[in-house]
């Protein structure tokens, strides 16, 4: 089972988010995911379509060891299992202070499911507290999102340094595998100054011993879109919701570069993805004429230029644009009929949805 966790102390930069889309995009293609919510809002509960009030049990009290972790996975989509949180997360920390290993009651926890599913992936909470550090101790892999805003960037460092200090002292298996630009303008200069900065900053560290000098930034990135930000009050993931906006799209090639091990081709603007339609047109082409006979008048050639205008040259590019680049299957609805698990989780609560005012 792969461990990932999503984090950054900064709010409002994508974690809930990245875990959502990326954990229903890879149970679309059948892979086992379970992800957990440390994070006292409980947006990535609400994000899935339950109400934290109606938790009964959940994160808090399998970190305060009132319950088992296998017992309060939730079966929230095919292929998709919750551990939930609510409001009680908030007393974890002042709870475990004097409570010896509380470092590592996560990582204790998740052990009887260790062969149970492909993926574990965290929605840590935007702080550097207990809760944090047992998302860092429970996992191998750390993927950041982060605007490429400059303000951003002030507090990268010092998450970097809290990633190393955990790989140093508790977990030597930690890394950062990956940097996931969200939020990302094509439009403006500035991304592309801060993505070339975060580069720069990453290639310095080959070679080191440190947490982070094998990290990259993803091949992709998660483009503007209002889709992503409507879905939660729905209680839907982006491809219940809109399948297929750019949000989709780009969290597809997310759990796709996340699966091979970050490694994708990289994502095209829409001036590259015309030069390279235009490309492919210009090798058919050549094709073309080496198989058709040689024009030998000049009426024939004027014949040849009128043939060729009735061609549609521009219907290859826009559907190279149109079509994602994988496709992955569809997810039902919460209510749809789902293989019993080894594990037999408890079903969710019959949650209302709320329509957004």
């Amino acid at each position: 089972m792969r461990k990932i966790a999503v984090l950054n102390q900064k709010g409002g930069v994508g974690k809930t988010t990245t875990v959502v889309n990326t954990a229903a995009a890879l149970a679309g293609m059948g892979l086992k995911v379970v992800v957990v919510d440390l994070d006292p809002q409980a947006h990535l509960t609400i994000h899935l379509g339950l109400e934290p009030q109606a938790i009964m049990a959940g994160s808090y009290e399998v970190l305060t060891k009132e319950a088992r972790f296998e017992k309060e996975i939730m079966l929230v989509r095919p292929n998709l299992w919750l551990l939930p949180a609510n409001i009680n997360l908030v007393g974890a920390e002042s709870e475990l202070v004097s409570v010896v290993g509380r470092e590592t009651i996560l990582r204790e926890a998740i052990g009887p499911v260790e062969d149970e599913f492909d993926y574990l992936i965290i929605d840590c909470p935007p702080s550097l507290g207990l809760l944090t550090l047992n998302a860092l101790a429970a996992t191998e892999e750390v993927l950041i999102p982060l605007q490429p805003h400059f303000l951003a960037l002030q507090g990268f460092g010092k998450l970097l340094q809290t990633v190393d200090l955990v790989n140093k002292r508790i977990n030597p298996d930690l890394k950062v595998q990956g940097i996931l630009l969200c939020m990302f303008d094509t439009r403006a200069s500035l991304p592309g100054e801060v993505k070339a900065d975060i580069e720069h900053f990453l290639e310095g560290a080959r070679g080191t011993d440190c947490a982070w000098a094998q990290s990259r930034i993803l091949p992709t990135f998660i483009r503007r879109n209002i889709k992503l930000a409507e879905a939660p009050s729905y209680g839907q993931t982006i491809f219940e919701y809109e399948r297929n906006c750019h949000g989709a799209e780009d969290y597809t090639k997310v759990a796709e570069s996340i699966h091979n091990q970050f490694q994708l081709v990289p994502q095209l603007d829409a001036h590259d993805g015309i030069a390279e339609a235009a490309e492919e047109q210009d090798v058919q082409t050549a094709e073309q004429i080496q198989e058709e006979p040689a024009v030998e008048s000049v009426q024939d050639a004027d014949i040849a230029i009128e043939a060729g205008a009735t061609q549609e040259p521009d219907a290859g590019v826009e559907q190279s644009h149109e079509q994602p680049p994988i496709e992955i299957k569809e997810i039902p609805q919460p209510d749809s009929q789902v293989q019993p698990s080894e594990l037999t989780p408890t079903t969710p609560p019959e949650t209302e949805q709320d329509q957004p005012g």
